[in-house]
């Protein structure tokens, strides 16, 4: 008897976690129960790896933590995007926890760690490991880790990351269309920022490769 309960139990069990394996991936593929929730891999691409030319970002091996509380804000409007917006007020927190969970587990691009003491000579390589003190600007690896690769959950990588995603995202801090960072740390920064250097510090974090250099 007892042999049969924990066989069903077992199967149960299983049961569960394919059916939250196939709900994931249903949302990513096909959208959500909510036909707002228009399928993530249209515009983030088969695997999560986003699609640079469109500007839209990598979400494969992101913190789900992180990933939760973006979608928390597109719905608050702390982020404001015309996509993204609906999109998460259509979710399910259920959805929401199954995607993102989904995505976090995908691998993420491996990049060498370049951290401050590395060389730079490039306007984007100098405010990426150096900053611009005098402007109270921080090197962003100061926050982003070596290399931009993220820490934790409130830092999220950069480093594989497109350079139209990157820039678009500094604009936006600028113009004050995002605004969910902590004590506006990265609306100070963006500020501060001429057109040229978001450009170059962008395009430097894009084009690390997997053995860490700038192409």
């Amino acid at each position: 008897m007892k042999v049969a309960f924990w066989s069903l139990t077992g199967l149960l069990l299983a049961s569960s976690l394919q059916a939250f394996a196939t709900d994931a991936t249903a949302v990513y593929t096909k959208g959500g129960g909510n036909p707002a929730a228009m399928a993530c891999i249209t515009c983030h691409g088969a695997e999560g790896e986003g699609m640079a030319a469109a500007g839209f970002p990598r979400l494969a091996g992101l913190s789900a933590d992180y990933m939760k509380k973006q979608l928390g804000d597109y719905l608050s409007g702390d982020r404001a995007n015309p996509i993204m917006q609906p999109i998460a007020a259509a979710l399910t927190p259920e959805e929401v926890e199954a995607v993102t969970t989904m995505l976090a587990s995908k691998p993420a691009p491996k990049v060498k760690k370049i951290g401050r003491a590395a060389e730079a000579q490039t306007l984007g390589a100098i405010l990426a490991l150096r900053g611009a003190w005098e402007r109270n600007i921080p090197e962003c690896v100061a926050c982003h880790g070596p290399s931009g690769v993220g820490v934790g959950d409130a830092f999220p990588p950069l480093a594989g990351q497109s350079a139209q995603y990157l820039s678009s995202q500094l604009n936006a801090w600028r113009q004050g269309t995002r605004k969910n960072d902590p004590n506006d740390l990265m609306g100070h920064i963006a500020r501060k920022l001429t057109d040229d250097e978001i450009k170059a510090v962008s395009a430097y974090f894009a084009s690390l490769n997997e053995a860490g250099a700038a192409q």
